[in-house]
């Protein structure tokens, strides 16, 4: 974690493995996910700041952060490219001036799959992105409600961070079709 620093807010933490593992080796972690199984696992799993919020809920009284993570292509919690342009420039109100975020995505288009590239068709007819889910998770007994997930080319994400008041300083490809976005304020 090279490009980490300072104090982290963690965004979709899951059971925490990336939080946890920032703690471990010194950095202060603040872990969020909109799943309160998911926050009870990282608190007994020893994560020392884990709350309950959606992304939408990000505020001030969480405190200021020197890097923000979105990885396990958390980018998707965006929903839409409207609402990433918002949450992005909202993101400055709880950075600090040389803030960062480290995102990772899926590009959508690195598939043949007639499934997925009709999916792609119906959105665009729908003047959504190519990319962008409709979807929820579920387990056993438990399910979220369904919400927009958005997946996006490299191109997509430039556009959609140009604007925000952030910058992508690097791209760094993580397997076949995912990669990870280095951004900058």
């Amino acid at each position: 974690m090279r490009y980490v620093k300072g104090r982290v807010l963690d965004i979709g933490c899951g059971a925490g493995r990336h939080s946890l593992y920032l703690q471990d080796i010194g950095f202060e972690v603040v872990g969020i996910d909109i799943s309160p199984l998911a926050i009870e696992t990282c608190r007994l799993r020893g994560l020392r700041d884990a709350k309950v919020l959606s992304i939408d809920d990000i505020d001030i009284g969480l405190g200021r952060f020197d890097t923000i993570l979105m990885l396990g292509n958390n980018f998707g919690l965006f929903g839409s490219q409207s609402k990433a342009k918002s949450l992005l420039k909202e993101f400055h109100k709880v950075t600090n001036e040389k803030a960062r975020i480290i995102t990772e995505s899926n590009d959508p288009y690195g598939t043949t799959n007639p499934f997925h590239l009709e999916y792609h068709e119906l959105n665009r007819k729908k003047k959504r992105m190519p990319g962008q889910l409709r979807i929820r998770a579920r387990y056993k007994k438990y399910s979220t409600p369904w919400f927009d997930y958005l997946m996006v080319s490299k191109t997509e994400m430039e556009k959609i961070v140009d604007g925000t008041g952030w910058r992508i300083s690097q791209l760094v490809d993580s397997d076949s079709s995912c990669y990870i976005a280095i951004i900058d304020r």
